[in-house]
C-alpha cells in the first residue's frame, strides 16, 4: 500500500483508469484501498469518493469512445486483443442485444464483461453518450461510495470490514440474479409478441 499512502488520490485515479481498460485489477479493491488510506488519515474520504467516481467514469467512458471512434479496428491491436478477446466480445454483444441498455448498468458489477460491453455499446452507434453515462453513472453511484466508505470505516476494524465485504458480495450477486431473471422474462415476452405478429 505504500504507493497509495504516498500518492493517494493520483494512485487511486490511475489504477481506476487502468481497470477501465480491462486490465485484471479488481476495481473494488482499489476503491476499498482508497477508503482505507482515508480512514488512516492520509486523505479526505469525501474527496476520495469524488476521485473514485471520476476514475471509474473516465476509464469506462474512454472504452465507450474508443468503440465509437475506432470500432473493430482496435481489436487488432496486440494489447487490446488480450482484453477484448473474441469470446468476451461475443458474450458482450449477445448480452447487449438481449438486454439493451440495462446491460450497461449490470456490467459495472461484472469486471470480466464491463470493458467489452462498454466498447460494444460505443461501437454499435445505437447508444448515445448520454444514455451510457446515465446507466454507468447510476451504477457507479451505488458501487463507488459503498466500497470507499466501507474501506474508510473499516480501516480501524479489519475483521468487521472483511465480514461486511463477504456479505455484500453475496447480496450484489443475488440482486444481479434477480435483475437478470426480470430482464430475461421481458426479453422473452417481447420475442413472443414479435412472433405473434408474424
Amino acid at each position: 500500500m505504500p504507493i497509495f499512502t504516498e500518492y493517494g488520490y493520483l494512485a487511486v485515479f490511475v489504477m481506476l483508469l487502468i481497470c477501465g481498460f480491462g486490465v485484471p485489477i479488481p476495481e473494488d479493491v482499489t476503491l476499498v484501498t482508497g477508503g482505507v488510506i482515508a480512514g488512516l488519515g492520509h486523505a479526505n474520504v469525501h474527496t476520495m469518493f469524488a476521485v473514485g467516481m471520476a476514475g471509474v467514469l473516465i476509464g469506462d467512458g474512454l472504452m465507450f469512445i474508443l468503440g465509437r471512434v475506432y470500432g473493430q479496428r482496435i481489436q487488432r491491436l496486440p494489447g487490446f486483443r488480450r482484453i477484448l478477446t473474441p469470446e468476451r466480445f461475443a458474450r458482450a454483444q449477445d448480452a447487449f442485444h438481449k438486454y439493451g441498455k440495462w446491460v450497461m448498468f449490470i456490467a459495472r458489477f461484472l469486471p470480466g464483461l464491463r470493458t467489452p460491453v462498454f466498447f460494444s455499446a460505443g461501437m454499435s452507434h445505437r447508444v448515445s453518450f448520454a444514455t451510457w453515462l446515465l446507466m454507468d453513472g447510476f451504477a457507479a453511484l451505488i458501487s463507488v461510495p459503498i466500497w470507499v466508505y466501507l474501506g474508510y470505516y473499516g480501516a480501524q476494524n479489519w475483521d468487521w470490514m472483511f465480514k461486511v465485504l463477504h456479505q455484500f458480495q453475496h447480496a450484489i450477486f443475488a440482486l444481479l440474479g434477480i435483475l437478470a431473471i426480470w430482464l430475461t422474462y421481458h426479453w422473452w415476452q417481447r420475442r413472443a409478441a414479435g412472433r405473434g405478429k408474424q
